[in-house]
């Protein structure tokens, strides 16, 4: 029995979410891991291609994930029984307005439909409250149906472009309802 879908006799394993370091080993995989999926199915759809070794290296390399440092940012790393399993990043980009940025959202393959990407799309919203926004956004490629889909599911509606980003294209936006309390 594989370990990350069960914890001995204690039954099924479960997701928890922190804050980590950007650089931290456990980041660092998960976001070589994420890079390489998305950039694959980039390549494969125009250019009939993988990912060449050396251009994933240097991509990597040039992701020092800045952004997604405090104060004004996080790098959340969710855990399945344990095991480093997906990301999602919050970035501040219009602290006076009260805007966050969704990046990064990734759950391993093997771990998709388990619930993973919700517990991680709640949390990075408590995050993005926590560092003021009101209001969070995120750009996404019209390929990755998945995640577009993930969005819609969570209250994410289609919205104005807000950036140029090379890969961006299509942006997405929900209203953060403030925390009850």
């Amino acid at each position: 029995m594989n370990h990350t879908e069960q914890h001995g006799i204690a039954g099924p394993a479960s997701w928890t979410v922190a804050p980590e370091a950007v650089d931290s080993s456990a980041a660092r995989a998960l976001w070589r891991a994420y890079y390489t999926e998305v950039s694959d199915r980039y390549y494969l759809l125009h250019e009939g291609r993988t990912t060449e070794p050396e251009e994933l290296e240097r991509e990597v390399a040039a992701e020092a994930g800045d952004g997604l440092r405090p104060p004004h940012g996080v790098l959340l790393v969710a855990r399945y029984g344990g095991e480093p399993a997906g990301t999602a990043g919050v970035r501040m980009v219009d602290a006076g307005g009260g805007v966050a940025e969704l990046k990064r959202v990734f759950v391993r393959e093997g771990l998709r439909g388990k619930g993973g990407a919700g517990v991680l799309l709640g949390a990075a919203e408590d995050a993005a409250r926590a560092l003021g926004a009101r209001r969070i956004v995120l750009d996404t490629r019209l390929d990755l149906v998945e995640a577009r889909a993930l969005y819609t599911r969570h209250g994410y509606a289609e919205t104005e472009p807000y950036n140029d980003g090379m890969y961006a294209e299509v942006w997405y936006a929900k209203d953060l309802a403030p925390v009850a309390g």
